[in-house]
């Protein structure tokens, strides 16, 4: 009654391989876009754009880059936050470079840097698997942040060390910079994801993504039948890196608007990515989203509740925040390891036979 696939003929082998067969799907997906694009803008301050959209919308673009890698090819990473730092300072070096260059261009040519250093780094993973390859990553991790700390030329030789974004327009508005409206900078963000998040969807869905879940489920068979593994394993490194790459260029130029790796792009970062796809889900377009918007927005809600509506100290705050966080994680672990798209999966599939029994 609510959610059937009854009555929805396909007509064609466009139709039928359509990224969501099911209408009902479909006019959730436009919705939701019409909504985020032609609605929010209006609405939107300098608090929403800063403490929730701004900062979920990147976060939703490394955790798709790290589903890809990690939930769709099987290869684990702990460098996310060095690889969002290869982004940012990409995005730097160009800005600065190029003062006439889009900076729609700078982010993707940003993301596309990061992607040949992912390739570099994702090597290893032809000889080495599982746990190995967390560690050969996470070394990845701590070189790419000392690189920039230590190497005058990517901070242009800044007395402070830091990174700061020159103010850059599009149609006349500003997108980076202080002077940027709160609507521009949000619309920049949603724009660059909603395509990438497609893309990304679409991939999973093709050759290229089958390859990558074939190694992820059994890379010697995946062999055996005619999967590469150096094609399947350098290209899931590369599409994942080049999501990071664009996340820490997003998240340095239009969000924070200046950057020090330690800081902004230290260990913490990539374990704070690796959590939102364990949450979302692994293996899930749509799990990247929630595991995003799962550790972006409860630690805005709890702040506001505790700091803002009881008026506990902001380090006390802070402090049970992270305990609850974890506490969730873990609950969650348990209760549901595939995540909080296999509750959306389920609720689907109930729907679909309701008032049936299962």
């Amino acid at each position: 009654m609510f959610y059937r696939e009854a009555g929805d003929f396909k007509t064609s082998y466009a139709k039928d391989q359509q990224s969501f067969p099911i209408k009902l799907d479909r006019y959730w997906v436009w919705g939701v876009l019409a909504i985020a694009f032609l609605v929010v803008p209006f609405f939107i301050n300098d608090y929403w754009e800063k403490s929730v959209l701004l900062p979920f919308l990147v976060w939703s673009m490394a955790a798709l880059g790290l589903n890809i890698l990690t939930g769709y090819c099987g290869q684990v990473s702990l460098g996310t936050g060095g690889f969002m730092a290869v982004g940012a300072y990409a995005c730097y070096k160009l800005m600065v470079a190029f003062p006439g260059l889009n900076i729609f261009i700078i982010v993707i040519l940003a993301g596309l840097i990061t992607a040949v250093v992912g390739i570099a780094f994702g090597l290893p993973s032809l000889r080495i698997k599982g746990f190995y390859l967390a560690v050969a990553t996470l070394a990845a991790q701590f070189f790419l942040v000392w690189m920039f700390n230590k190497i005058p030329w990517f901070y242009n030789n800044s007395a402070s060390g830091m990174i700061t974004s020159p103010e850059r327009l599009m149609f006349g508005v500003p997108i980076t910079g202080a002077s940027a409206p709160p609507w521009a900078t949000y619309l920049f963000c949603l724009t660059l994801v909603t395509i990438f998040a497609f893309i990304a969807r679409n991939l999973t869905r093709g050759r290229i993504g089958r390859s990558w879940m074939a190694i992820r489920d059994m890379d010697i068979a995946a062999e055996i039948i005619g999967v590469p593994p150096l094609q399947a394993k350098l290209s899931a490194f590369a599409v994942s890196s080049f999501y990071i790459g664009m996340s820490g260029a997003m998240l340095f130029g239009v969000y924070l608007g200046s950057a020090e790796p330690t800081e902004a792009f230290g260990i913490d970062k990539s374990f704070l990515v690796l959590f939102m796809v364990i949450v979302g889900g692994l293996g899930s377009i749509l799990g990247s989203f929630l595991g995003a918007a799962f550790l972006v927005l409860v630690p805005v809600l709890m702040k506001n509740i505790m700091v803002g509506g009881f008026g506990w100290p902001a380090d006390l705050a802070a402090h049970l925040e992270l305990l609850f966080i974890g506490a969730l994680i873990m609950f969650f672990l348990i209760v549901e390891p595939h995540g909080l798209a296999q509750l959306w999966r389920m609720t689907k599939e109930k729907l679909r036979l309701w008032p049936f029994p299962h």
